[in-house]
């Protein structure tokens, strides 16, 4: 069974409409999800804030490229524009994790890094991925333990707006 933890942001537009859009566009592929957090932007902090998300999906067909290509397709239907690094985006989409038979997958190719680099620095990613896979872990280490590393202000900066319930009807 292969398995994806996304990490969804947007900071343009109807930001919680394009996280939802890849909630949607998953349909039963999606397991679990996290609650919507609110998220000042990291790098470019002249830009709004990001509205933040975790979803866990799986699909017993799709390899670690099925979920690169997917996550792509829904950011090019939310019309991303790539115009500077760590810039304004109506939609990012991250493969923090995968797996496939339990087992997590690890790749060093340029276009897909797994597991994704900087998640274990990143309380925006952490925060919510805890939320909706308490039990999950980061290259073997408890993702409690990883959000325990990080600042107090970095994890206060993560404000929660809206449940899980909430955001996808």
């Amino acid at each position: 069974m292969s398995r994806a933890v996304l990490s969804v942001g947007s900071n343009m537009g109807d930001r919680l409409r394009h996280v939802r859009s890849v909630a949607e566009s998953l349909g039963s592929r999606m397991v679990s999800r996290s609650s919507v957090y609110v998220t000042a932007p990291w790098g470019h902090t002249d830009q709004e804030d990001f509205y933040n998300a975790i979803i866990v999906a799986e699909d017993p067909s799709w390899d670690r490229w099925a979920w690169l290509d997917f996550v792509q397709r829904c950011e090019r239907n939310a019309e991303r524009v790539r115009q500077r690094h760590w810039g304004p985006r109506t939609l990012d989409v991250d493969i923090v994790s995968c797996s496939d038979a339990g087992e997590q997958l690890t790749s060093s190719d340029p276009n897909l890094t797994l597991p994704h680099p900087r998640a274990h620095q990143r309380a925006f990613v952490l925060v919510p991925w805890l939320e909706a896979e308490p039990a999950a872990t980061l290259l073997g280490v408890p993702l409690s333990e990883h959000l325990d590393a990080l600042p107090e202000g970095e994890r206060a900066g993560v404000r929660r707006l809206c449940d899980q319930t909430e955001w996808f009807v």
